[in-house]
């Protein structure tokens, strides 16, 4: 990589994780976990269940206190940095798809600005489920109306919790989709995700957690090139198995 290179990608840097340690108990879940996330990238992180994904995604939204270690934006000013979606979005069952939005934007602003809503939901494809109570949408809706909360306030990094857990294929590419738009709007876009077909072929980055730490990191298909591997199904198994016989 040119030396060019590596400080327009120090610019790029929206968010930065370095030395991050977190243990429940006894239990460490990461040890000196050092993570960039770059604004205009779609950052897919892979990990077992258990693997502390999560918990690297609280850490990073600013929702839990590492035990060591920072996390520091890079960002300019905004009025919510960061947009953050739960892997199980809940809303109040009373509300309309536009009621639940409206609250949440209130929530930053006083005043909606005209249109707002509907240009939010029109831009994940819930235009037409406006009206329609939270309660009565399907799941695939729910995260889609999760995504579109999340961006309130347009933050420039979004962060997303198993996004696509549990869905049919149509409404996971659809949420991929939408979060690349997102990425070309110059976002740092963070999910988790056990769906590897799709981070090889949608995500832009992808970090693979193993062991508390980063084990291999790069563009989806230099990661398996650099593995001479098949596929990053293949790399992650040759990180679980390399690890559990470093542990034998």
């Amino acid at each position: 990589m040119s030396k060019t290179e590596r400080n327009r990608q120090k610019k790029d840097v929206a968010l930065e994780a370095k030395d991050v340690s977190h243990s429940y108990g006894d239990l460490t879940v990461l040890d000196g976990l050092s993570l960039s996330l770059r604004s205009g990238k779609l950052c897919a992180l892979i990990g077992a269940n258990g693997s502390g994904k999560t918990t690297l995604l609280r850490i990073l939204a600013g929702l839990l206190t590492p035990n060591e270690g920072e996390v520091r934006t890079e960002t300019d000013e905004a009025p919510r940095t960061v947009g953050y979606l739960p892997q199980q979005p809940s809303f109040r069952s009373g509300f309309t798809a536009g009621e639940s939005l409206r609250f949440y934007t209130r929530l930053l602003s006083d005043e909606v600005p005209e249109g707002y809503v509907d240009e939010a939901l029109e831009s994940v494809g819930l235009l037409d489920a406006r009206g329609r109570k939270v309660s009565g949408l399907s799941g695939g809706m729910t995260r889609l109306l999760g995504v579109a909360q999340a961006r309130v306030g347009d933050p420039p990094i979004m962060m997303l919790d198993e996004p696509t857990s549990g869905l049919d294929p149509e409404m996971t590419g659809r949420i991929f989709e939408i979060l690349g738009k997102l990425a070309d709007e110059q976002k740092a876009v963070v999910i988790t995700t056990h769906d590897l077909e799709r981070v090889e072929h949608d995500a832009d980055e992808v970090a693979m957690i193993h062991d508390g730490v980063v084990a291999e990191s790069g563009a989806p298909k230099e990661v398996v090139e650099d593995n001479n591997a098949d596929d990053l199904t293949e790399v992650f198994e040759g990180i679980v198995r390399s690890k559990e016989g470093d542990r034998g």
